[in-house]
Formats: structure tokens, sequence, C-alpha cells
């Protein structure tokens, strides 16, 4: 059996910590065995190999959270990048023609689908390992996993099953709906209907059979090629609403959806993470704060303060799952971002009248980590060293760089820099245009920059490149 996980979302139910660029699965909040903090991503790809499924699973994501993945998992992670976000149906065509086409994946292999952030036992991935089993004893097309319902929720997709046909290990579906309104759920409820954990299995000739109806290409490059046009539509409501032959493998044990500040705050490792004071007269409230600045809670009960680059949250906790539709309007950059060479944030962002603009960052390189080689056509930079050492490229030259030096780069300069220890400096662009994609890359490795580069033979001039 073959795993797909989907890793997606812009989690701006979790804002102001989750963003475009960090969607809520990569959000450290949570305890690890070791006693650090993990995100739900490292917990869901640990439980993975606990089980033994890691090594046959891909993820499917967007090109914006590439970085965060390796950051967080690694480089070894095989991925299937999404050129634009389609939604789920989309996502899991073109995860499957990369089986189909590029891994060679035989039609009759089970291939399973499943979100990369549910909050969940172990045991909770030996049940997708029984959808291979009940697939086949049952021939049929589909096979989910359900579990009980604790209230008429209008998030989930239900199951109903059919009782008449049925065993301890599966059930035969009789209904699927996605998303039904509140007083439709209770009705499913009452027939009981069990809530879809977001998991697919089929067999691989299953959905490229359905490719093909759509009139899709199934080779991975040539369905690249198209995908901005694939209309966004869950996989929920293109397959599985529509299939005819669909089992169920029930799960007893614990599941969780951590998508709102209210249910993600129940399974944090603690009441405050960040600097900060929550009064001993504040009952059941969560302070995160990602600032180098002290925030008080004083006598607020049953709330969640959230503090980072991209805002401030102070929100009763029963009234957090509305703030998606709350900051609806907000459109600003990320503020912070992990990266594959580690991190940066936004400290300020000045646009002038003449159409100037100068934007602050503090950016964080992990020791042995490197900035690609690079150049700008509309912006120069400063950049001032305040923590550790690296080795600065500029003109296809090398320093050895550490605090307090000071660099000047030009528009066009060419210019790069690897720490030799973790790093931190200060980034300070100006120019008319500073977007990502004012950056012309020449090399990505440090190994391409030291073959194209030579050690100057002179020490850096503080305050110049």
């Amino acid at each position: 059996m073959r795993l797909v996980l989907l890793s997606g979302g812009s989690g701006k139910r979790l804002w102001p910590l989750s963003n475009d660029a960090r969607s809520k699965q990569f959000l450290k909040v949570l305890e690890a065995k070791n006693g650090k903090f993990q995100s739900m991503v490292q917990r869901v790809w640990g439980q993975l190999e606990s089980v033994n499924l890691q090594d046959t699973a891909v993820i499917a994501t967007s090109k914006s959270q590439v970085d965060m993945i390796h950051s967080q998992l690694g480089y070894n992670v095989p991925l299937v990048i999404e050129p634009s976000r389609r939604d789920t149906f989309p996502a899991i065509a073109l995860a499957a023609s990369f089986l189909y086409s590029v891994e060679q994946v035989d039609l009759d292999e089970v291939v399973a689908v499943l979100p990369v952030d549910p909050f969940v036992e172990e045991r909770f991935f030996n049940r997708v390992n029984d959808l291979e089993l009940a697939l086949k004893v049952t021939n049929s097309d589909l096979a989910l996993i359900g579990v009980e319902p604790t209230y008429p929720s209008t998030k989930y997709g239900y199951i109903v099953p059919e009782k008449s046909v049925s065993t301890d290990e599966y059930q035969h579906v009789k209904q699927f709906s996605e998303k039904p309104n509140e007083k439709t759920a209770r009705e499913l409820m009452n027939q009981g209907a069990l809530w879809n954990c977001g998991v697919f299995a089929f067999r691989l000739g299953y959905l490229v059979s359905i490719i093909e109806a759509n009139g899709l290409p199934v080779i991975y490059e040539q369905l690249k090629l198209c995908y901005n046009d694939l209309p966004k539509i869950s996989f929920d409501y293109e397959v599985v609403e529509k299939a005819k032959n669909i089992v169920m493998v029930p799960y007893d044990g614990y599941w969780k959806d951590l998508g709102t500040w209210n249910t993600l705050t129940e399974e944090m490792a603690s009441t405050q993470i960040g600097k900060g004071i929550v009064s001993a007269d504040c009952q059941n409230t969560h302070l995160i704060n990602e600032l180098d600045i002290p925030v008080t809670v004083h006598g607020i009960s049953n709330a969640v303060v959230a503090v980072s680059s991209d805002g401030i949250l102070v929100a009763d906790k029963e009234m957090s799952p509305g703030i998606k539709e709350l900051i609806h309007g907000f459109d600003d950059r990320p503020m912070y971002e992990e990266r594959r060479w580690g991190w940066y944030r936004v400290l300020d962002h000045v646009k002038f009248n003449d159409g100037q603009e100068v934007l602050t960052k503090r950016i964080g390189v992990k020791a042995g980590k490197n900035l690609s080689y690079q150049k700008h056509s509309y912006r120069k930079e400063v950049w001032t060293i305040i923590k550790g050492e690296g080795e600065f490229a500029f003109n296809d030259e090398i320093w050895i760089v550490k605090p307090g030096d000071v660099l000047q780069i030009g528009v066009g300069d060419r210019h790069a820099i690897k720490a030799i220890t973790d790093l931190e400096l200060i980034e300070v662009q100006s120019g008319t245009e500073l977007v990502d994609e004012d950056i012309v890359r020449i090399f990505m490795t440090w190994e391409e920059v030291e073959q194209n580069c030579v050690f100057a033979k002179t020490k850096i001039t503080v305050g110049n490149a």
C-alpha cells in the first residue's frame, strides 16, 4: 500500500500564528516525547515511522510549503508539488498521476490518502493499514475510516453504514454526505452515521480511470501543465459522494481535528509559550507569544491570546472558530517564514509616495546551511551580521564575516552567505519592487559557489562588500 499525505491550507483559523506560508500543521505547540515542542506534521511523520508506513509515503503540497516541510522533516521526504492551490481532488489526482507515471506503481496497488495533521493515537495508523484488506475482501471502489461523532458538526463528512452488511472489521456504506447543515447532521447521527476522518483508500486504477473520464491527462508532467485549469473541488464532492460501492473501517480511538484555537489549546504542551505573564485568576486561558516583548494577561478566562509578527489576537475560545471570516480582508505578506536554510521575521515595512519601499528583516541561518547565490534587478540591500560566523560570497569572491560586519549589496551584485555557526543578520532592502520575483538564483548549493568563486586574499572592509 502507498500513502499520500495532503499538506495544504492557509490555516487562517489559527491566525496570527498561521499564514499563507505557515499553515496550522507547522505550528510547534505540541509536546514531543522528549519534552520539546513539535508541530502536527512532525508528530504524524513520527507516528508513521512507528508503524512502518513512512517509507511508502509521499506528501502532496503547494510550492509555498516546500521549505517548511524540508525545515521540519528534512530533505529526504518525497514531495508532489502542486503548481497552485486547487483543493483536494486536483491534489489527489496529481499525486495519483505521479505514482502511476513516475513511480510506475501497479494499477491494482492500494493507495491511502490522509491529511498530514490528524491528532490521533498510533493505533489509528493500524486502521489505515486495514483499509487495504477491506478493499480487497469487499471488492469496493473506496474505503473510508469513520469515528463516532460527538456533536452535529457541519465541518465533516458523514458516513451512514449499512447495518445489515457489516463485520467488526468493516461496514458497507449506505450513504455518504459531505458537510451537511446542522439539522441534516442530527438526522444522520440518528441513523448511526460516523464522521469521515478524511482518509480515502482506493486502487490506483480506480482514480486513474476517473482522471481519464474527466478528460485529463494521467501523465504527471502533462497534468502539471494544465493543473491551473482544473476545477477547485474537494475529493469528497467529486469522488466520494458519486461512488457506488464504499466500505468503511470503524475507529474507536482518539481522533481530533486541531483546526481552531479552542481545539488546539486543549492539546497544547503548556498554557503559556513565550515571554509574558498569565495571572492566577485566569482560568482556561492560553498565551502564545512569538515576539521578544512581554505580554501580560490579567483577569481574563476561557480565552486565547496569540501574538506574532503577523498580528495580535485576543479571543474567547468558544468564539475563536469565527476568526477566519473576521480577518477575511487581511491580505498582508507573511511576516514570519521557515525556510530550508533557517527562518526570517519581518521587522518593518514602509512604502513611500514616490514608489520606494524599505523592508527590514531579521534572518537566521542554521549552521552549515546557506542562502542561494543570487542577484536583484530592482533593490539594494544592507546586511549587518549580529550573531555567529559565516562565509559571504560577493561578486565571485568569498570572505569570512562575523558580528559587527556591515555588507552593502547593490543592484545586480551577486551574493550569498553560508553559516559556519548559527548565524543571524539584519537585512534592510530598499527599492521599488521588494518581492520574491526579483530574485535571480545563480547557484543553490555552497559547493557550486566554491567552485565558481575564490577566497579573498584581503579582509573584508566593514561597511562595504
